[in-house]
Formats: structure tokens, C-alpha cells, sequence
């Protein structure tokens, strides 16, 4: 489905993401985990192809295309889809009309059980985004990209910022994500989703723009909550190479 080989990304001339390889298959959901400022956003920035991030080496292929250089309109077009960490609010456009016109481009059947699931309704009438707290927030941003039907949905951070209950319905949206063959990308710093999804296929730890160790996420997670990112990494690592 997607596949990065040694992927350098930079922004405003500074490389943030250095020497990534990711593979991802049809359906599989993987976790990128790490501290703030690791180039995790960089990251899905440059495979949905956004203009503020620059991809300086390497290539991004999906489903057999190479798509480095597609616009992401393109990319959108075909099947990618993106939920932002801190999605804009625009006044003068309504919630409603959003949605009504990605299930009219899209061919969204089901939207009425996806909204049921994040609980959009009592918003549908509010303009995009304005006043929404942080749970709102990021369950209207992942609605919309339900509504997309995506191959592979890109999630940065969806779990950042609000409270026990919209982590509940977030991970039920996400859990229904993959259980209609959606991949999932899913970016976290802190984790706190991750036992409340069904399956997690991979889990990598970044680190400094790099991808530091990939695995279970029963042997990453339990090490991060006790150690932190980086000495995990290292501990990992040298499990792996049998030191």
C-alpha cells in the first residue's frame, strides 16, 4: 500500500526527517510514537504531499506509484487521507456543508453509523471548527476523513489534548477505520490510545527525524512508560541485535 525508502524531508531549508523506511500493507494500522519535535508530523506531512515540507531524498510509493512529487489534491484523489494535529477554524463555513459534500464526492454510505460512533450531530450546525474544545476537535477532523473512504488514513495525534471519553469515541472510529480495510498511520506522543485499539500491526519509536527501533507494541510500550522514548530505543536495539 505504502512504502517510504530513505526519506529526507526538510522545512524552511532545515532537514527534520532523515533515513526513513516505512512499509505499510493493505489494512494494517501502524504506530509512529515519540517525543515532540521528533519529525513525526513532518512525516505525514510529506506523504500527503503538503507545500510546507520538502522532500530533499529519497521517495514515497503508493500502491505501486511513485508519488514524491504529486500535489496533495492528487493524492487525496487517490485515496490518502490526512487529519491534522491542530486543524484551522473557519468562520462562514458551516460544519454541515463540509460533510455534506464529502459524502456526495466520496459516495459515503455509511456516514450516519460514523457519526453515531464520534458523536458529530450536536456540532453539525457550528461553523468549521470555531469553538470547538480539543475532543471535538479531533473527532469532527477524523469524521471528515471518514467520510473520505480513505485507502490510508494518516492521524497525527488524535489522541493529544482531550478527555477520557473522546478517547473512547476516537478509538472507536479508529478501530471501524481499519475494520473497513482502511491502513492507518497513527502519530502519538503519549500513547494513551493505544490500548484501547483492537490491534496495532507495528509500532516505531522516532527519534531525532529517524526511525530509532520498530516492533510489537507490546514490548515498545511498557519500556516508554518506564524508561522514556530514548533509552527504550536503545534497550531495544540492543535486544535485537542480541548484545
Amino acid at each position: 500500500m505504502l512504502v517510504v525508502k530513505k526519506l529526507e524531508v526538510c522545512v524552511n531549508g532545515k532537514k527534520i526527517v532523515e533515513d526513513v523506511n516505512l512499509s505499510v500493507r493493505a489494512g494494517e494500522l501502524h504506530v509512529i510514537i515519540g517525543p515532540n519535535g521528533s519529525g513525526k508530523s513532518t512525516l505525514l506531512s510529506a506523504i500527503m504531499g503538503l507545500p510546507r515540507v520538502n522532500v530533499c531524498n529519497g521517495s514515497i510509493v503508493f500502491e505501486g506509484s511513485d508519488i514524491t512529487n504529486t500535489p496533495s489534491y492528487e493524492r487525496a484523489k487517490m485515496g490518502i487521507a490526512l487529519a491534522y494535529q491542530n486543524p484551522p477554524s473557519i468562520r462562514g463555513v458551516k460544519f454541515s456543508e463540509i460533510a455534506k459534500n464529502l459524502i456526495k464526492r466520496c459516495g459515503c454510505s455509511d456516514y450516519t453509523i460514523m457519526s453515531k460512533v464520534l458523536r458529530t450531530d450536536e456540532f453539525l450546525g457550528r461553523d468549521l471548527f470555531v469553538g470547538f474544545s480539543g475532543g471535538e476537535r479531533k473527532r469532527a477532523e477524523l469524521y471528515l476523513v471518514l467520510l473520505q473512504n480513505p485507502k490510508i488514513a494518516l492521524l497525527d495525534e488524535p489522541d493529544s489534548g482531550v478527555d477520557i471519553e473522546s478517547l473512547n469515541l476516537i478509538a472507536d472510529a479508529i478501530n471501524l477505520l481499519i475494520k473497513r480495510g482502511s491502513s492507518v498511520v497513527l502519530v502519538t506522543h503519549s500513547g494513551s490510545i493505544l490500548s484501547k485499539l483492537r490491534r496495532v500491526d507495528r509500532t516505531h519509536i522516532m527519534l531525532d527525524g529517524r526511525i530509532a527501533y520498530s516492533g510489537l507494541v507490546d514490548e515498545v510500550l511498557p519500556l516508554i512508560s518506564k524508561y522514556g522514548f530514548r533509552k527504550s530505543a536503545e534497550i531495544l536495539g540492543k535486544i535485537l541485535s542480541g548484545e
